[in-house]
């Protein structure tokens, strides 16, 4: 079987869920606690990218999921044993819950369908999560995994995913990490080894809405 016909398998819409991983305003949007990474992810197309798989998606009739980190004000949760974490906790935005930094960031347009999960603690969006259990409710045998950062919750996405025994899909030009060139290294190295790795556009032409047959004439 050649690529384009295992993408095609792997992405039928009755099988597959796309997710969307920290694509909020306080990650990637103007006024993102991560200045560096909001402008790669802008600069390099990948959040324009997410954007029109999502909107394909819902076009589709592929289930879309959001996840979202966030934090209470008073911290309850919350990990403190990384780095991260305690640098996270001094950032000038913080990604409170309810605040408009935990908003699904432009250009993503969130739909009615769309499932959205918040998580206060950890690195990923599968561990300790509803995302396990919603994704075997909807019957999801793949799993499409976009947005931020390549450099921590993306892999962390991608390998919880690949261990509970989902078929994984990257969209390789919709996820985005810093520096800008360390994106497609981890790709080549580490993903490439555990997930089909795709275009956007590839993904796009798996799900073209279908065509309305005409209407017939009087």
């Amino acid at each position: 079987m050649g690529h384009a016909e295992q993408l095609r398998e792997q992405l039928a819409p009755d099988g597959a869920v796309l997710l969307t991983v920290e694509c909020q305003q306080g990650v990637v949007g103007r006024d993102s606690a991560l200045p560096e990474l909001a402008a790669v992810a802008r600069s390099s197309g990948a959040l324009r990218n997410v954007a029109r798989l999502v909107a394909a998606a819902h076009g589709a009739d592929v289930q879309v999921l959001h996840a979202v980190a966030e934090r209470r004000p008073d911290g309850r949760g919350a990990n403190h044993n990384a780095r991260l974490f305690r640098a996270a906790a001094r950032l000038p935005v913080q990604q409170h819950a309810g605040s408009a930094a935990v908003r699904i960031a432009e250009p993503i347009e969130v739909a009615d369908q769309d499932l959205v999960v918040r998580r206060l603690h950890g690195l990923s969006p599968l561990a300790g999560t509803d995302v396990d259990a919603l994704l075997r409710n909807l019957g999801c045998r793949t799993l499409v995994v976009t947005g931020v950062s390549a450099n921590v919750a993306v892999p962390n996405a991608v390998f919880d995913a690949v261990n509970l025994g989902y078929t994984v899909v990257v969209p390789g030009d919709a996820i985005a990490g810093v520096p800008a060139d360390y994106t497609p290294a981890m790709i080549r190295n580490t993903l490439a080894l555990v997930a089909t790795i795709a275009t956007t556009d590839e993904v796009l032409g798996c799900w073209k809405a279908p065509r309305r047959a005409p209407a017939p004439r009087c």
